[in-house]
């Protein structure tokens, strides 16, 4: 079953997004939810960010709080629900940070990512942030890090069912305006 990928900048309403189409999903299916929160409480207003969050969330979603290993957590998970995703941009950071990987275990990583999300039976919406498109960053930690969220998302979507990108609240479903190569 292929996963959705919704992509979007800061503040533009990718996650709103992908919370309204996860609920629908369950809806229509009649499946629980499951959000993967990728998000660590590393200072008090990242600990009142992630309490918002929880607290915008139906509370009869489930929360599975895996800040790295997400790719074992979905081969490992059996029963039929929506997986939202919840953002591979902090996953990569905890990757980078947390764990101290370089770039072959990033690649590794978001590699095996990629394909348990491919191969997963679950109804899974990954959500990640656009962060390309601004000026280039002045120090090198900061541009890996935008380098290899760019591999990440470039990965994610090539495998993606679909492809949806939101600015300024609106959702642009991307393979329908896919261009392809003569």
């Amino acid at each position: 079953m292929g996963y959705t990928f919704v992509l979007g900048g800061a503040r533009s309403g990718k996650s709103s997004f992908a919370e309204q189409l996860a609920l629908r999903i369950s809806e229509i299916h009649s499946m629980n939810v499951t959000y993967v929160a990728t998000a660590q409480a590393s200072d008090d207003e990242m600990e009142e960010r992630i309490q918002r969050h929880r607290l915008g969330r139906p509370p009869h979603w489930y929360t599975a709080e895996i800040p790295l290993d997400v790719s074992s957590w979905l081969q490992t998970e059996r029963t039929p629900q929506v997986i939202l995703l919840d953002c591979l941009s902090l996953l990569l950071n905890n990757w980078m940070f947390l764990e101290g990987c370089d770039e072959e275990q990033v690649l590794t990583r978001i590699d095996a990512l990629v394909a348990a999300m491919a191969e997963s039976e679950h109804r899974v919406i990954v959500v990640s942030n656009e962060v390309g498109q601004g000026i280039v960053p002045g120090d090198g930690v900061s541009r890996r890090y935008r380098d290899w969220l760019g591999v990440m998302n470039q990965k994610m979507a090539q495998c993606a069912e679909k492809v949806i990108w939101v600015v300024a609240g609106i959702p642009v479903d991307l393979r329908k305006l896919q261009v392809s190569l003569p």
